[in-house]
């Protein structure tokens, strides 16, 4: 088993196919299924793209290379990390996070249960000795990222800065037939970038949610959604879960991305649009089964949602 595989296999991930460029491992739960097509772009360097559908997936392990950095690019969904002692931190859409094998990233999950990104995996030690020279030509030095950062001390996200999103972006377009060198090009081009990053201006500072505030708010989504047919205001939910309404409200959007009852409201319209087109049951019963006594008030909540009435929507996906 060559180091690469041993990595995926400590992650939980099978080989599931190969060729001369790249190796794709998938890994399977209770939850559901996600890919990792692999790319070793440089000795110690690569480039992952990551399909997952799943709502969890096991706890990161760096056993046999404890010295190594991750730049992650979320693209859609949202990723959950388990940073130290029970705090997580979120990764939303348009993110780019820097992170340590020594931050401890233990965990992560999906809360949306999908997440699509890249992330590219700096081993340091063997990229120095298998693509040192490379580097000094470009100026690139590892362990000054891992300084400039503060990787030792806790994960650095950015969101929007132009020059890392443009080089990013240009990963998720090229051409198969010239992937593996385009990405070469593209990682020497992120890292030389990366120079001209100040984290002190553009760094997010995302806050921490603690294990005791995630768990009730994700039993409170599970309560919510299992009775699509209530409406539930912030004060219920506040004295049934024990959590006041201001930490409520904050932690749910940080896990979810969204104000809680516009999750809702999307999840209501998402639920109706699957009755409409994988049953005969009368729009007014459907209303009902999504919080609507009134069939009117849930035709024009729905039409603001997916863009047509119930009766337009059912007729198309017919």
């Amino acid at each position: 088993m060559n180091r690469n595989d041993l990595f995926f296999s400590q992650q939980n991930m099978n080989l599931l196919c190969r060729d001369e460029s790249c190796s794709v491992y998938q890994m399977k739960n209770e939850t559901g299924d996600g890919t990792a097509t692999f790319y070793e772009v440089y000795p110690g360097i690569g480039v992952m793209y990551n399909d997952f559908h799943m709502e969890r997936c096991p706890s990161r392990k760096f056993e046999n290379n404890p010295h190594t950095f991750a730049i992650h690019h979320c693209r859609e969904g949202r990723i959950e990390w388990e940073v130290r002692n029970g705090a997580y931190l979120y990764l939303a859409s348009g993110d780019i996070m820097l992170d340590n094998s020594v931050t401890e990233n233990n965990h992560c999950s999906f809360p949306g249960s999908h997440y699509h990104g890249i992330t590219i995996t700096v081993s340091v030690p063997e990229a120095l000795e298998g693509a040192g020279d490379l580097l000094s030509v470009f100026s690139i030095d590892l362990e000054q990222i891992e300084q400039q950062f503060a990787l030792k001390t806790r994960p650095f996200i950015m969101h929007g800065n132009l020059v890392p999103d443009h080089v990013i972006s240009e990963l998720y377009q090229v051409p198969e037939s010239i992937r593996l060198e385009y990405l070469r090009v593209k990682v020497l081009e992120l890292l030389v970038t990366l120079r001209t990053v100040n984290p002190a201006a553009l760094g997010v500072e995302r806050p921490y949610f603690y294990r005791t505030q995630v768990e009730k708010v994700k039993a409170i989504m599970a309560f919510m959604t299992g009775e699509p047919e209530r409406h539930f205001t912030m004060e219920e939910l506040s004295e049934k879960f024990d959590i006041s309404v201001s930490a409520l409200k904050q932690c749910f959007k940080g896990v979810y991305g969204t104000a809680i009852y516009t999750y809702m409201r999307n999840y209501r319209m998402d639920l109706a649009a699957a009755l409409l087109t994988q049953t005969d049951e009368p729009i007014t019963v459907i209303a009902g089964k999504v919080g609507y006594t009134n069939t009117s008030k849930f035709s024009e909540a729905f039409k603001k949602v997916k863009g047509k009435t119930p009766l337009a929507y059912r007729k198309i996906k017919i």
